[in-house]
Formats: C-alpha cells, sequence, structure tokens
C-alpha cells in the first residue's frame, strides 16, 4: 500500500492511496466467501457451496464491486495511521481507479485531529481576582431573609409601593391581545421594577375590585422585537391588596434563622457563606482565564466538524432551557430580538473558543502524561451511582463503556486544570 497526503487546512488533509495486486488479494478471497453465501447452485445447500463452484456464478461486476469496497474499508484506517494522522469521523472516500486483480486507487478526504502547538504554559499573565464581601452584599441578604419572613395581610385600601398585589391582566397591541402579555391570579410586588416602567405606577391608587386600563409604550430596547417601542393597553382587574410587613433585622430575626445568638453572628454567617462562593467561583474564573490566555499563547486550529458539534450542543442547551420557561427556541430567538443568522454566528464565536480551548488542554495533558488510574475512575463512578441510585435509565448509562471513558476524560480535564494552576502559581 502506498499512500500519499495532501494538507488542504490545518485540521483537514486527503490521502491518496494506492493498492495493489498484493493487496487486493485477500480482499478478493472475503469477497468471495462473502458472495459465496447467497449464491444458489443445484446439489448444494445455500452457503455450501465451494468457493472455486460459487466463482463461476457470481457476476463479474458483483465480484469486483466486493472486492473493491472490502479493500477500501480494511485499508483506510491503517492508511491515516501510515501517516500517523487521526480522522475525527469516517473519511470521505472517492475510488478514482481500478483495475481487476491490479490496483486499487482511492483518495479518503477527512477532518483530522489538528497539530496542536502550545505555548509557555508557566508564564501566563493572568492574576487571580480577590474574594471580596461588602456591606452592602450582607444587606442584600439580611433583606431576603426578611422578605422571606414578611407577614401579608389583605387589606381593603388603595394599593401603594411595597404592597403586593393579585392582579388579571390582558396586553393588547393595535386591539389584539400579544403572547406573553396576559396572566391570571398574578401575584406582583409593587415597586419590585418586575414589569415594563408605568405598570406598577399604575397600579398604585387602586382599590380591589378596581378595573382599569393603562396605555403604556414598550422601551426601544425590549427584548422583544414586535414589542420594542410599541405602544400597547393593558386591561387590569385588582383583585387583592396585601399589605407586607417586613420584620425588622434585629437579634430576634437572626435567632429564627438558626443557631445564632445575636445579629453580629448572622452576619459573620452571610459573610462566611458569600466568601466561599466568590471563591469558587473567582476560582473558576481564574481557571477560564488561565485556558484563553494558554489558547491565545498556542498555534492551535479548530476543524469545523468540532465547531458544528458545539454548535449543536449550545441549541441543545438553549432549547432545553427554554421548553423549561414553556418557550420554543424560536420563541427565545424572538424574546431576545435575534435572528437564527445573529445567533448563529455568535453561538460559532462560543463553539469555537471551546474547541480551542479543549484541544489545548487534551494536548497538555498528553505533554505532560497526566492521566487517572482505573481505581479512580471506579471510585467516581460509584459516587455516582450513589447520586443516581433512584434513577435506573441513569445507572444504566453508567455502565456503557462510552460514559465511563466520558468520564474519565472530564477527570484528566480536571487534573490538567490543577496542573495549570500550579504552573502559574507566582
Amino acid at each position: 500500500m502506498k499512500t500519499k497526503l495532501k494538507k488542504i487546512s490545518d485540521s483537514r488533509v486527503e490521502l491518496t492511496v494506492t493498492l495493489d495486486a498484493a493487496d487486493l488479494e485477500p480482499a478478493k478471497t472475503k469477497a468471495l466467501e462473502k458472495l459465496a453465501k447467497e449464491v444458489k447452485v443445484e446439489g448444494f445447500r445455500k452457503g455450501k457451496v465451494p468457493l472455486e463452484v460459487a466463482k463461476k456464478f457470481i457476476p463479474e461486476n458483483d465480484l469486483n464491486a466486493e472486492t473493491v469496497d472490502i479493500a477500501v474499508r480494511t485499508t483506510v484506517v491503517e492508511a491515516f495511521r501510515k501517516e500517523e494522522k487521526s480522522p475525527l469521523v469516517l473519511p470521505n472516500v472517492n475510488v478514482t481507479k481500478y483495475v481487476p486483480d491490479e490496483v486499487v486507487e482511492y483518495t479518503a478526504t477527512a477532518d483530522i485531529v489538528p497539530e496542536v502547538t502550545l505555548g509557555d504554559f508557566k508564564k501566563l499573565d493572568v492574576k487571580k481576582e480577590e474574594a471580596k464581601v461588602t456591606e452592602k452584599d450582607i444587606k442584600g441578604v439580611l433583606d431576603n431573609i426578611a422578605a422571606s419572613f414578611a407577614e401579608k395581610k389583605a387589606a381593603k385600601k388603595a394599593a401603594e409601593l411595597g404592597d403586593e398585589v393579585i392582579i388579571d391582566f390582558v396586553g393588547k397591541k393595535d386591539g389584539e391581545a400579544f403572547k406573553g402579555g396576559s396572566a391570571k391570579d398574578y401575584h406582583l410586588g409593587l415597586g419590585s421594577g418586575t414589569f415594563i416602567p408605568g405598570f406598577e405606577d399604575g397600579i398604585v391608587g387602586h382599590e380591589p375590585g378596581d378595573k382599569f386600563e393603562l396605555d403604556l409604550t414598550f422601551p426601544k430596547d425590549y427584548g422583544v422585537k414586535d414589542l420594542a417601542g410599541a405602544k400597547t393597553v393593558f386591561e387590569v382587574l385588582l383583585k387583592q391588596v396585601n399589605e407586607v410587613k417586613k420584620p425588622k433585622v434585629d437579634d430576634e430575626l437572626a435567632q429564627k434563622c438558626g443557631p445564632f445568638k445575636n445579629l453580629e453572628e448572622l452576619k459573620e454567617d452571610i459573610k462566611k457563606n458569600l466568601t466561599i462562593q466568590n471563591e469558587h467561583r473567582l476560582e473558576e474564573k481564574y481557571k477560564d482565564d488561565l485556558v484563553n490566555a494558554l489558547v491565545k499563547n498556542s498555534k492551535i486550529p479548530a476543524p469545523e466538524i468540532l465547531i458544528d458539534d458545539q454548535v449543536r450542543a449550545i441549541r441543545e442547551d438553549m432549547t432545553r432551557n427554554a421548553a423549561s420557561q414553556g418557550m420554543s427556541f424560536e420563541d427565545f430567538l424572538e424574546r431576545n430580538n435575534e435572528t437564527m443568522e445573529s445567533w448563529e454566528k455568535e453561538a460559532r464565536k462560543i463553539a469555537e473558543t471551546r474547541v480551542k480551548a479543549s484541544l489545548a488542554l487534551q494536548t497538555l495533558a498528553v505533554e505532560q502524561k497526566i492521566t487517572v488510574s482505573d481505581d479512580l475512575v471506579a471510585a467516581k463512578i460509584a459516587e455516582l451511582k450513589d447520586v443516581y441510585k433512584k434513577s435506573p435509565e441513569a445507572l444504566k448509562n453508567l455502565k456503557n463503556p462510552n460514559v465511563k471513558m466520558d468520564i474519565k476524560n472530564r477527570m484528566i480535564i480536571e487534573q490538567t486544570l490543577d496542573f495549570l494552576v500550579k504552573a502559574n502559581k507566582k
């Protein structure tokens, strides 16, 4: 077998493969064995016809076609291995020449795992941000805690900012109700800024049982294209006004929250938890920044096929998220004032970044011989089995060899990230 490599791009190649008579002989034998099983010859049971007899009854064109097919399938992987290239998917094969029993020539085109040239991973100019917690952060948590202990009591009075109201409403544009603009028994905190400007203020002063209309204009930068800057009318029925009485943020409230003697102990606990959360968030950001710096400092081609896979994954995630909010993917695009073209353009940028980051970490893991033992993988799987013990489908997936390999690869990437962090400690 002779091979000739042609580089189409940094991540795509074309191999020209030439097979001679010696290469074709075993392929022809296998083709005969396969076709002989289907030959019917008087005096022999089907599948038991001797090859020399069966050969006389097999059409030459069928034998030639099967020989070429087997010859290509059994040599294409070896041909890429000979050139030290690893296809990402099955190569696209085109037979260009065939002389029976003498020669077969074909081209095999494929996207390959690209050659990655890493920069100096020990001198990445990245600084880790310090986790800080301000008094404003603590106050925000305390306000949320107070809100969770708030008492709500129906009141026969005009609605005021700070009250909670229960309303039915229908939003109309040009006299027609628009999608997502209606609800029944909706609980709304006046002053929360949940609705477009003017909506909550327009309820203030109305009493339970009032029916009224609000003439409102949507902001020009509103996410839904058809509503951005649109003049609308909301028909509102105010069903109930609840006075909201928040408890004081004091020692008594602190004691209701847990084993805290006073407010200062609760504030210290909040600060501690916020610090842990911030440290974790900033640690993950630091890792991302290191990988981005490594990618920028390296030569990493991004194969289109891998980018396409990532775009599909991004869309699947967004479709699931949209569905959880009762929307389709198309609804999501409309709400965010995006077209499919603009979304895909941005998604491909994100996908390319992910692909390059993944290739950088994989290459670093190989170069530094970072791996994970089978015992550690088994321990991780045992841990996951305990987590998903109530999900038969998840437990079944954990037995899949491909899932096990994916778990191992993820663990290797985690260790590679830890290695990168240690290598850049000042």
